[in-house]
């Protein structure tokens, strides 16, 4: 009733006699004069210190013809003249690149002449309908006017409408009050011809604001001023300092009113316009595309025979942990997105035969249409001696930040065609689960090569009895992240082979809560419980993962309290740790458990005075008011001391969002021969096996065997070099933002922000029968950058800012075990080496002559290294090994 009511409330009208807009009256002339500047800057810059430019002119307005039968129905015409062009903030003469130049100069005659040419604006009902003007004037020139014409739309009544100008297509609101009214336009409505795109991890993505607000005041009904300021920010969530602003203003006064020329005879718009000037076309309200000249680019030919000289240094193998290699990725990506196929492939032919896996990243990276057609005709998938490449291409599409449906199908060919390596097929088909993830993401998944692919991988499992290729499809159906696929991991959760469950617990896990059914919940629940078989411990403790995760009820965390002091001694020990772990660090489970721990049944000493050396931490790794970095440490032994199961784990969390960063696990069966120790329950017939997999920033990657089997095991055990084993070794795009912003005014923003990490993570795992001592280590070392550009480039003046930040990293895990007693001595170690780190500013001009003005601002620190803590006990048990050894 309160909503029907105010339908009846007549909105407020500003202007005398109902006037939907702004009346000309005939014969006078309204002269006007208009300022518009742009400047960019950091976030809390102020325009003082900002870098941009202003044009200011004298804009004489007049009516041309007006409909009898419609007041409101008018067209105008338009003249700029007297145009000068400035810096936006005062400069010395020495910082000026305009100082001595003229107006003539910097925009060249014909420009200039094209600029002060009449134009015409069809109003109707104070929205402009048409824009007529010259169609050979250059797009540039045609958006100023386009700027200009678009202080003069404006409605006297109050509300919400849906207008066209020059910044597209756009949701506004209008507030009408005496004398002025306020327009408001919803930016995020707008829609434009030209796009851009995104990361889709919204931790690593970016974020912007925006604002555009203009004051009209009125007087008689006509326009006396127009003052309108449009804002853009633009920050990089996890880190929102590394952020530009840009700030467009405008600006038109009436300055007198004359005695003008009287309208025009005519039926319609169109004929009176064909009568004044056959020249005049209507060419569009919205902004046209501006085509760049770029000037100093290099041809693709120059291109493809300077990158050994600009690019193949940085991109050896020995600076994947440096901040040149990412550095240098970024910028061969931009050089990439500008080349025809034919100059990518002779860059491939061209590179070092050690700098190419890391080409090979960049080129993929590129996610241009000439790239990936680069690739798949420079990569032999049926060469087995080309695994390398191949899979570094496979993991490039895999991390892809928005990566399209040819390049689905690209993948989709490569699987249906021959293949010289196993390995390769699996990552194939892997990365192809990450894809339909990520187009699903954007609303894809009913693209037809999306269908196709979902149904392949669904059915995958079923159409197989190789264990390797029903793992391969799990894996997949773990990237893919489909709903459908509940139920099958559901079902492979209770199967009788250890990798399946396994597999499928952990992808469970990391589905939203919301999507895990009760009927899901039971099935985990009898795989902890053993309800209908005997399982081993690893995945035991993966099925208690998902129930800790999955918003568990009272009787559920209850009953897992009370199976702890009857489960094998280690997988008792580990239960509690993680019970405590829970608890300390404050996950969404701790409430129920508090609660379920009130029941001194389920919660006594007993219970919780059980011995052992598995264990499960969590803790911080960086805290800042933009983001949060944790990470975990589960270890799981067999009752003989040998290494059963590692897990690593480091999560970021960004403004609610989660990015799960990093999995590093390392699993171990069947070892108990090696020091002639009885197996675990229901681990008597394991082969012996070792192995490591890894999960990147969301992507599963195909696992790696250290080795398979017991005569794999021996031979392995004597040619153990203690090198570690590569897991992943790479040049990742882990942010992509491309951005066009069309400001009001005309003008047109570029934004480009860009993160490069090199990456280089290596596990390896050691066993001394000598000794009785197993040690298995993680090793990660990589660098990030991260840049801001963004760019204002009119044909005759460019401004713009780079903002920017690097670091060096390196964190290893070690885990050190003696088992020549029991409980076995176990020591792990987490350090983060010091890191060096730096960000800076660069604000820039320059004219097509070469003049230009630069200011540069930046700092550097040393971020001292850590020993990252871990609980009590292991901190004992450490000083114990090292004692040992001494």
């Amino acid at each position: 009733m309160f909503q029907l009511l105010l339908a009846y409330i007549p909105p407020l009208v500003v202007s005398g006699a109902g006037a939907a807009g702004p009346r000309l009256n005939n014969d006078r002339l309204y002269k006007f004069s208009y300022t518009t500047e742009v400047l960019v800057d950091r976030a809390k810059g102020s325009k003082d210190g900002s870098a941009g430019y202003s044009i200011s002119s004298d804009v004489d307005v007049n009516l041309v013809w007006r409909d009898p039968s419609s007041k409101d129905d008018q067209l105008i015409q338009l003249v700029i003249s007297n145009v000068k062009i400035k810096n936006v903030a005062p400069r010395s003469a020495k910082k000026n690149i305009f100082e001595g130049a003229t107006t003539q100069s910097l925009l060249g005659e014909k420009k200039l002449a094209a600029l002060e040419r009449p134009f015409m604006v069809h109003l109707k009902n104070g929205k402009v309908s048409s824009f007529y003007c010259y169609k050979a004037e250059p797009a540039s020139i045609k958006n100023l006017k386009r700027g200009v014409a678009s202080l003069l739309q404006v409605q006297c009544r109050s509300g919400k409408v849906i207008e066209n100008d020059v910044s597209g297509r756009c949701t506004v609101e209008y507030r009408a009050a005496q004398g002025q009214v306020t327009r408001t336009k919803a930016l995020e409505t707008c829609k434009t011809a030209e796009t851009g795109f995104t990361t889709h991890i919204q931790v690593l993505g970016v974020s912007g604001e925006s604002s555009s607000v203009t004051v009209f005041t009125l007087e008689d009904g006509f326009i006396k001023s127009a003052i309108a300021k449009e804002t853009h920010i633009l920050a990089v969530n996890a880190r929102r300092t590394t952020a530009a602003k840009i700030v467009s203003r405008q600006s038109l006064t009436l300055v007198a009113i004359e005695t003008g020329p009287f309208e025009a005879a005519g039926k319609n718009v169109a004929s009176v316009v064909k009568s004044l000037d056959e020249k005049l076309f209507a060419v569009g309200v919205a902004a046209e595309k501006v085509k760049s000249q770029c000037k100093g680019c290099q041809s693709t030919l120059l291109f493809s025979l300077s990158f050994p000289f600009l690019f193949q240094k940085q991109f050896e193998p020995d600076s994947l942990s440096k901040a040149i290699a990412p550095r240098s990725f970024l910028a061969l990506i931009q050089s990439i997105r500008k080349a025809s196929k034919d100059a990518i492939l002779q860059v491939l032919k061209h590179s070092s035969k050690t700098a190419l896996p890391q080409v090979v990243d960049a080129v993929t990276s590129s996610q241009t249409p000439d790239s990936l057609d680069a690739m798949l005709q420079f990569l032999n998938f049926a060469d087995p001696k080309g695994l390398v490449l191949q899979e570094r291409f496979l993991y490039a599409c895999g991390f892809a930040s928005h990566p399209n449906e040819r390049m689905l199908q690209a993948l989709v060919d490569i699987s249906k065609g021959k293949i010289g390596s196993k390995d390769i097929k699996e990552s194939v088909v892997i990365i192809m689960g990450a894809i339909v993830h990520k187009l699903c993401q954007k609303g894809g998944c009913e693209l037809p090569t999306v269908v196709e692919v979902k149904k392949m991988i669904l059915e995958g499992p079923y159409s197989t009895q190789v264990e390797s290729d029903i793992q391969m499809y799990l894996l997949a159906l773990k990237n893919s992240l489909l709903p459908e696929a509940i139920p099958l991991f559901s079902k492979y959760a209770e199967s009788e082979v250890g990798a399946y469950c396994t597999i499928s617990l952990t992808a469970l896990q990391r589905y939203d809560v919301a999507l895990i059914t009760d009927e899901v919940k039971q099935t985990v629940n009898r795989v902890y419980h053993q309800n209908r078989r005997v399982y081993e411990k690893n995945v035991r403790a993966a099925a208690a993962d998902v129930v800790f995760s999955s918003n568990p009820s009272y009787m559920e965390v209850k009953n897992v309290l009370l199976s702890i002091g009857n489960l094998p001694k280690e997988l008792n020990k580990y239960m509690l740790s993680k019970v405590k772990d829970i608890l300390h660090f404050e996950m969404p489970a701790s409430k129920i458990l508090r609660k379920a721990m009130k029941d001194m049944i389920s919660h006594n000493y007993d219970r919780f005075s059980k011995v052992g050396s598995s264990s499960a931490f969590s803790g911080f790794m960086a805290r800042t008011a933009d983001a949060t970095t944790t990470y975990s440490l589960d270890i799981l032994y067999s009752g003989s001391g040998v290494l059963r199961r590692s897990n690593m784990n480091i999560y970021g969390a960004s403004n609610g969002a989660l990015l799960h960063g990093l999995q590093v696990a390392i699993e171990a069966q069947g070892m108990e021969s090696l020091i002639a120790a009885k197996p675990d329950e229901g681990e008597e017939d394991l082969e012996s096996f070792a192995g490591m997999s890894a999960l990147l920033f969301d992507v599963q990657l195909r696992p790696v065997t250290f080795f398979k089997g017991y005569s794999d095991l021996m031979s392995k055990m004597f040619s153990m070099s203690g090198e570690p084993m590569n897991v992943v070794k790479g040049l990742i795009l882990l942010t992509d933002h491309s951005q066009v912003i069309q400001l009001q005014s005309g003008l047109k923003a570029n934004a480009e922000f860009q993160g490069g990490l090199a990456i280089d993570i290596s596990g390896g795992m050691e066993v001394s029968l000598w000794y009785r001592e197993s040690k298995t280590s993680v090793n990660n070392k990589g660098a990030m950058v991260v840049t801001g550009n963004v760019t204002v480039d009119m044909d005759f003046v460019r401004t713009g800012m780079e903002v920017s930040f690097e670091t060096e990293a390196s964190l290893d895990f070690i885990t050190t075990v003696q088992f020549s007693e029991y409980p076995f001595l176990v020591c792990m170690q987490m350090d983060k080496t010091a890191l060096p780190f730096s960000e800076s500013l660069t604000k820039y001009e320059s004219l097509p002559s070469g003049k230009s003005y630069v200011s540069r601002r930046g700092h550097k620190q040393l971020l001292p290294g850590s020993e990252f803590p871990l609980h009590q006990e292991n901190s004992n048990m450490c000083k114990r090994v090292f004692d040992s050894d001494w």
